[in-house]
């Protein structure tokens, strides 16, 4: 019976640090790759992934390579600043993880627009290194964000479920 109690008690530690890691590892990505939006390289680097998405090529019609990836940026940073609010502002917090929502649905659509996501000579399943790897991670930050999300929507409507995030 002890022996029960313990890994029970182990396994609520886990899941505690877990949702801890979940949420603010997804607000340091976001924080993190919003602020690096701000350097030349990495507004280079999302370039030819902005150019050939439907969704995001307007962007340049109405700002810079440089100019477009700051304004990616500052989202991400906001959004990521939002999630992190979830222990005093979990409404906002839940607004936040929605937009990651979009935000990462966005970037998964991009393995449908971009040349190279796929290996040569393999094609679908097998994703290039660049971008193709680079794209699939944000699979698992779309399920962080969903399920930040949930949880502060429960957190903000009172649900008794909710717990309080770690932290």
């Amino acid at each position: 019976m002890v022996a029960i109690t313990e890994r029970n008690d182990l396994g609520r530690k886990l899941e505690s640090v877990g949702e801890g890691l979940i949420r603010y590892g997804l607000v340091i990505v976001l924080v993190w790759v919003g602020l690096l939006k701000f350097t030349a390289y990495e507004a280079e680097g999302v370039q030819p992934l902005v150019a050939n998405s439907p969704l995001l090529s307007w962007g340049y019609s109405v700002a810079s390579v440089r100019g477009f990836a700051m304004l990616i940026g500052v989202v991400e940073i906001a959004l990521g600043v939002l999630i992190a609010m979830r222990r005093f502002a979990p409404k906002l917090s839940a607004l936040g993880s929605i937009g990651a929502i979009v935000v990462f649905l966005t970037t998964l659509s991009l393995m449908l627009t971009t040349p190279g996501v796929w290996q040569p000579g393999y094609g679908f399943p097998f994703p290039s290194p660049m971008p193709g790897q680079f794209l699939a991670k944000d699979l698992v930050l779309l399920a962080a964000a969903v399920w930040t999300a949930g949880e502060a929507l429960r957190a903000a409507t009172g649900d008794s479920r909710a717990q309080p995030a770690p932290g």
